[in-house]
């Protein structure tokens, strides 16, 4: 093996040995207590509803009875599965202004709540995990309350 090759494998080595230490500092320690974003472990459990009476998202709450008519309906239309008046409702809400609890990419969708008088989606949202946490935002994504179903 050439003088040049050897040189090019030990930096290849030592660039891989930088990496590795950097994802272990960014992750937090012990690379074998590291969780990879989308494994089987890294996901929220969906069999069993969440009590939401005890929000633990750390935002302002809402009872469901304060939501406008047009909120409560759209609810009852996300808990039925549909249909849904607009073609956008269901896509994935992708929380990038990060005004939600941090949950795996795909982890929310998002409906519209409309708003009479408007002939347009408004500003109205409801936005729904996968364990059904949904919250409310009656200002397209800048302000958010945890629904508290059933009150």
């Amino acid at each position: 093996m050439s003088r040049r090759w050897r040189r090019r494998i030990r930096l290849v080595g030592a660039v891989l040995v930088v990496l590795a230490a950097v994802w272990i500092v960014v992750s937090g320690g012990d690379p074998r207590e590291m969780k990879i974003p989308g494994s089987p472990g890294d996901r929220p459990s969906t069999s069993a509803p969440r009590d939401a009476s005890t929000p633990d998202s750390g935002l302002a709450t809402i009872p469901e009875s304060q939501l406008p008519p047009e909120g409560r309906e759209t609810l009852g239309l996300i808990h039925d599965g549909g249909p849904f008046p607009y073609d956008r409702d269901g896509i994935t809400f992708g929380n990038r202004e990060d005004n939600l609890p941090q949950q795996p990419s795909g982890y929310y969708s998002e409906y519209t709540v409309p708003t009479p008088g408007l002939d347009h989606r408004g500003a109205r949202r409801i936005v729904c995990g996968q364990a059904m946490d949904c919250f409310y935002t009656q200002d397209h994504y800048a302000s958010f309350a945890q629904i508290e179903e059933g009150q």
